[in-house]
């Protein structure tokens, strides 16, 4: 129900923007990288497939996204992040999506398979998303409609059965940067449902409220500077592998 008092979160464009560069960057690294999980021979390769292709999702596409989001979002009030359940919610994010892709890659591609692997990891994203909320530390108290908060969490649930169904039935360039385009939308779009279905309203407690929290003026573009490295360096090693995979069946 909307609150009389809530304090408006308008939304920095520039931050907007880079946290759908780096949904779009962390989705193509992904599907890149999951290209190894079939192609695997033997369990520890096909393990640290699902492990890379997990973190370029869950951490770049996923988590990256959402916080920079996050701090696109300007209040009137001062907001800092506790440290502890942000960087939970970066693991909840990381791990859903490494069991998404898991329980998807393993044996036979069938639907009830995907669709299983969807739901879990769709529940995990919705579950890394509001765990990100709730580190945030300000004067205010946090009421959420829960019919946006369903709508969020099917959003998400949808979008990782797209992902998984795409990470194991797409080959070539094109094909993928179109999917990573389509995915960045998904995942930004469930992320903005979830902070629609937010309100805030203030509760007096002053700057007590933000102690022990991590803040800054240029949080939201150092985090997208850190990803999108890490996201370019990984991507760079998955098509030099490739590559020299090309080579030996030539």
């Amino acid at each position: 129900m909307p609150h009389d008092h809530a304090i408006q979160c308008i939304h920095d464009p520039l931050l907007v923007v880079l946290s759908y560069l780096v949904s779009v960057l962390g989705s193509f690294t992904a599907l890149q990288l999951a290209i190894a999980i079939p192609a695997a021979q033997g369990a520890a390769q096909r393990w640290r497939a699902v492990v890379a292709a997990g973190a370029a999702m869950g951490g770049g596409a996923i988590w990256a996204m959402h916080f920079i989001a996050m701090l696109a979002c300007k209040m009137d009030i001062a907001v800092s992040y506790d440290l502890t359940l942000t960087a939970l919610s970066a693991v909840i994010g990381i791990v859903s999506c490494m069991a998404g892709l898991a329980i998807a890659g393993s044996g036979v591609f069938g639907w009830g398979k995907l669709i299983a692997a969807g739901v879990f990891m769709g529940l995990g994203v919705t579950g890394m998303h509001y765990t990100g909320m709730a580190a945030m530390l300000m004067p205010a108290d946090t009421h959420y409609d829960t019919t946006l908060v369903a709508a969020s969490a099917a959003i998400a649930i949808v979008a990782s059965i797209v992902a998984l169904w795409l990470a194991f039935n797409l080959r070539g360039w094109l094909q993928m940067l179109g999917s990573a385009l389509v995915m960045g939308v998904a995942v930004c779009g469930m992320h903005y449902t979830g902070m629609l279905a937010a309100s805030f309203v203030p509760n007096g407690a002053g700057e007590a409220a933000l102690a022990g929290g991590l803040s800054g003026a240029n949080l939201g573009t150092g985090i997208f500077a850190v990803t999108t490295l890490l996201l370019a360096g990984m991507l760079s090693l998955s098509l030099l592998r490739q590559r020299q995979r090309a080579m030996v069946q030539i």
